[in-house]
């Protein structure tokens, strides 16, 4: 489906999005990318959901991305014998092991690793910073804090250690069972939680074994900390503002999202800019001021994707969520100044083979009456890679591989097409020709830039660039389209 747009849209499924025809309006209006959140739902209803999306995409004939999100472990305190208190500033209250019910004094945290990695001065959060304790003296099962920011705290309520790395697996029992449900269904990406360091990495990339490419999601101070190697050994990168301005100091958010977007774009690597995007959309049909400008000054930044969450999945307007989206998104790049910002923003290029013809690719659409640039790619790295340059004109990305064609649904600016297999270059050509006029990017009379790689079908061979007249569809007629 051609979209008037680079950016891509992610769409969070659930009760409010949970039937084919909303679904199928959701990708209509907008979505590119839907995600299944494994936090809420059980493995039929999100089996459902995903049958449906691929329904859809036979159905349009048009390759959707799926991204399942795993939950994370979840740090939360225990029960409270009345069911909540209130902690005032100053006040003395302790986290233990302790299974009885809490009061105003103290508190059950069943999380043992927590107590071994505490210090005297740390900070627990609770209820998402809400609540704020310093700690004074801690053991092996116990941690005596003083109130800094009291409140009302209640019964299982969530935990933050922002000054601290837990001694915590990024992947829960539960996550290793969410994550093998979603390989063997079919998911093209997988959102890992809690990410702290690149082992977190290694092991999700391991139990997926190439079934998904696994995104990290960044929402930890010891995340922001080690992203290099996390980037590195990430397919993609989801910048979580939710929990990170909860561990963070809210005023650190902002250009810590610009540095891990700008990083993401230099590595070629798909990222998402996620929370609270259009939140008060979830009750009203019209986004405040305030959350235009912040999708706006995400797709400015130059991120790949802009997400939503309650908005499109337990929200009383989805389609209208979206539909927002989809407008703000389309009058940004319509700016001048975006155009501005994303070649001045436009890292050096890189010394391979690949980055030349890729780069030499945009430099001639930027100086000729190129329509668009076609690139035949089987691993999905050649698109990536042509994405990174930000050019003006579509890019087209040809493969064969339908998997290749589901991944790329995230990537700024590619629009997937399906061939046949392609084993001559000038068969290359051809099938490029007809997708961009079949398409609507170019007319017979135009031309386009096609880059690919021989021998065909291998990953890392991007080494031809032509400028082809699309009148060369034409040739080979007799055979079936490629």
């Amino acid at each position: 489906m051609k979209r008037d747009r680079n950016v891509k849209i992610v769409a969070t499924l659930g009760p409010a999005s949970d039937d084919y025809e909303m679904i199928r309006a959701l990708h209509e209006a907008g979505a590119d990318v839907f995600r299944l959140n494994m936090s809420h739902g059980n493995h039929s209803e999100i089996s459902a959901r995903h049958a449906i999306i691929r329904q859809i995409e036979k159905d349009l004939n048009c390759p959707i991305a799926i991204l399942a999100d795993l939950q994370g472990p979840k740090l939360r305190v225990g029960s409270f014998k009345n069911g909540e208190e209130e902690l005032v500033n100053g006040a003395d209250f302790r986290l233990d092991l302790d299974p009885q019910e809490g009061n105003v004094n103290r508190v059950e945290l069943p999380h043992p690793e927590i107590f071994q990695a505490l210090k005297q001065g740390a900070s627990v959060l609770v209820n998402d910073g809400k609540i704020r304790l310093s700690v004074k003296s801690c053991g092996l099962d116990f941690a005596d804090c003083v109130v800094v920011a009291g409140g009302t705290i209640s019964n299982r309520k969530g935990v933050n250690v922002p000054d601290v790395v837990l001694p915590l697996k990024a992947l829960s029992p539960k996550d290793r069972a969410d994550l093998e449900f979603a390989c063997e269904l079919g998911v093209d990406w997988l959102a890992l939680s809690f990410v702290q360091r690149p082992e977190d990495v290694y092991e999700a990339r391991a139990l997926a074994n190439g079934r998904a490419a696994v995104l990290s999601k960044i929402e930890k101070p010891a995340a922001v900390e080690a992203f290099d190697e996390i980037l590195r050994v990430s397919d993609g990168i989801m910048v979580a503002r939710g929990d990170l301005g909860v561990e963070l100091p809210v005023q650190a958010v902002p250009p810590i999202q610009k540095q891990l977007v700008r990083k993401c774009r230099a590595a070629a690597k798909p990222v998402i800019v996620a929370t609270q995007m259009l939140e008060s959309m979830i009750e009203s049909p019209m986004p405040t001021r305030a959350e235009v400008s912040d999708v706006a000054n995400s797709i400015y930044e130059g991120t790949d994707a802009i997400m939503l969450s309650a908005e499109s999945a337990a929200g009383d307007f989805p389609i209208e969520a979206v539909t927002t989206m989809n407008n703000v998104a389309i009058e940004v790049e319509r700016d001048p100044t975006y155009t501005n910002l994303i070649e001045a923003s436009r890292s050096a290029k890189g010394k391979t083979v690949a980055d030349s013809i890729v780069a030499a690719a945009r430099e001639i659409s930027e100086t000729t009456e190129i329509k668009a640039i076609a690139c035949f790619t089987s691993s999905g790295t050649t698109a990536s890679l042509t994405a990174r340059e930000r050019p003006r004109v579509p890019i087209i990305a040809l493969t064969s591989n339908i998997s290749t064609a589901r991944r790329l649904c995230l990537t700024w600016g590619t629009n997937c097409v399906i061939t046949g297999p392609v084993d001559r270059f000038k068969l290359a050509v051809v099938a490029a020709a007809r997708a961009a006029v079949s398409q609507g990017f170019a007319k017979e009379s135009d031309q386009i830039a096609v880059t690919a790689g021989v021998p065909f079908n291998t990953a890392g061979t991007t080494n031809i660039l032509r400028v082809a007249p699309c009148e060369e569809r034409l040739i080979y007629r007799s055979e079936p389209d490629i």
